[in-house]
């Protein structure tokens, strides 16, 4: 299963903070908007994104059709094809999306111990 670019989305509390925190840790910002409290910060091939008030908690990200650069991706599994074959595995999903729908959509899972998956299509 091809599941795209992977990041892990931070529920924080103070993006300032939190931005220069990572900042520290090596990590730059490379797309977001911090006057809007979200910022995507990159590390190598290391991506984490920072959202301030947007989620209550942190998220596994999964981005079919990109790669960690944000780079479009020639081939992927559309997130409608990945949806069809977690339901056909028996997983249970919390938001599913229109399978009669093209481009941009996301579906949304939880692991057993209840941490957020989200798989979001940008294209």
């Amino acid at each position: 299963m091809e599941l795209g670019a992977f990041s892990v989305s931070l529920n924080v509390k103070d993006i300032h903070r939190s931005k220069e925190f990572y900042e520290n840790l090596g990590f730059e910002a490379t797309g977001g908007n911090i006057d809007q409290n979200w910022l995507i910060m990159k590390n190598d091939d290391k991506v984490i994104g920072l959202f301030q008030g947007m989620f209550e908690k942190n998220i596994l990200t999964f981005n079919p059709g990109w790669n960690n650069n944000a780079e479009e991706l020639k081939g992927f599994t559309d997130v409608r094809d990945l949806q069809k074959e977690l339901k056909e595995k028996g997983v249970e999903l919390i938001e599913e999306t229109d399978e009669s729908t093209e481009g941009p959509a996301h579906i949304t899972l939880e692991d057993p111990d209840g941490n957020p998956i989200l798989i979001d299509q940008h294209r």
